[in-house]
């Protein structure tokens, strides 16, 4: 059996693909014929992580996009497995239904009581279509307010993973009122008295974002993006095609270098050679130091001030000429 019967490789990933294979037939042809390749195998095996570093030094927009959408890409769910321990899952609006898009509850982090929030798109075809592709429902939000009310009413911060293509654009999602959900986030994100973390794991879409995105400290990690809309989107508005995707990509400047360097993101979290996808314990662990260096910045500011910087630090955001 190959060494990687369940990895997708991407487009760019190919190079990647070839080395593992070329890995595998040496093993096999070491079983077969008893012939010790062990020198020929460590070679390739420097030759692929020299590969996801030439790779990832050399990412276009495009392709952190499609980092951001990888398949084999940690979701909100891997993170909390991985980072948090003792999860409790926290279900309802208390009006509609439980939304399966928008995940949260309460959890133990280096022994501390946190409240978890974050989209979740999905592990296979039967989970996305479950979990709408992480396409939340305005009683997403709402869940996701009424778990952000019970983290403030017993003094809990909350941590909230962004992983979403936006909100769900459906009839029966306005009907419901999609867009006051999502204002409403907003607005009660603003003053909750207890420290808030943003984290974007994949992809970072618009108002679907922002209706959890709204926090003292906003991490962004390397391979996502994050902007008012898709490039596809974009381009087929600017274009009248898909086909201007890549070209839409580099110009909304949506990267994780670009939102540092707009003042949109607090920090970059760095990613394992090649994303996140390579290594999910590197990974959260990485992310789970992020984390803990942030909140404890977070407890020594007073939750008055921390909320009046809140309101100023968006308040800043955007710049224009005349």
């Amino acid at each position: 059996m190959p060494e990687y019967p369940n990895r997708q490789f991407l487009d760019f990933e190919q190079p990647i693909k070839t080395l593992y294979e070329e890995k595998d037939k040496l093993k096999q042809s070491s079983e077969k014929s008893k012939i010790d390749h062990t020198d020929g195998i460590l070679k390739i095996e420097e030759a692929i992580v020299a590969k996801r570093k030439e790779i990832t030094e050399h990412l276009t927009p495009w392709q952190r996009v499609q980092l951001s959408r990888h398949p084999d890409r940690p979701y909100t769910l891997k993170y909390i497995d991985k980072i948090f321990t003792d999860f409790v899952e926290l279900h309802g609006d208390r009006n509609v239904k439980d939304d399966k898009a928008m995940v949260g509850g309460f959890a133990q982090l280096n022994g501390e009581t946190v409240m978890v929030i974050g989209q979740q798109k999905g592990i296979n075809t039967k989970a996305r279509q479950l979990r709408n592709f992480g396409m939340a429902n305005p009683e997403g939000y709402r869940k996701a307010l009424r778990l952000m009310r019970l983290a403030e009413k017993f003094n809990k911060p909350v941590i909230t993973f962004v992983d979403t293509p936006g909100a769900y654009p459906g009839l029966e999602a306005e009907e419901r009122g999609q867009g006051e959900a999502i204002a409403r986030n907003i607005y009660e994100m603003i003053r909750l008295k207890v420290p808030i973390i943003v984290i974007i794991i994949g992809e970072g879409a618009s108002g679907g974002a922002f209706g959890i995105g709204i926090g003292d400290r906003t991490l962004m990690m390397e391979n996502t993006w994050y902007t008012v809309i898709s490039p596809e989107s974009c381009s087929s508005i600017l274009w009248r095609t898909w086909e201007k995707k890549e070209i839409a990509a580099e110009q909304l400047r949506l990267t994780s270098i670009d939102m540092k360097g707009f003042g949109l993101v607090d920090e970059v979290v760095s990613e394992p050679l090649g994303g996140a996808h390579w290594d999910y314990d590197d990974a959260s662990n990485i992310l789970k130091n992020s984390i803990l260096k942030n909140l404890e910045e977070l407890r020594s500011i007073d939750a008055n001030a921390r909320v009046e910087q809140r309101i100023e630090k968006y308040g800043k955001m955007g710049f224009w000429e005349e």
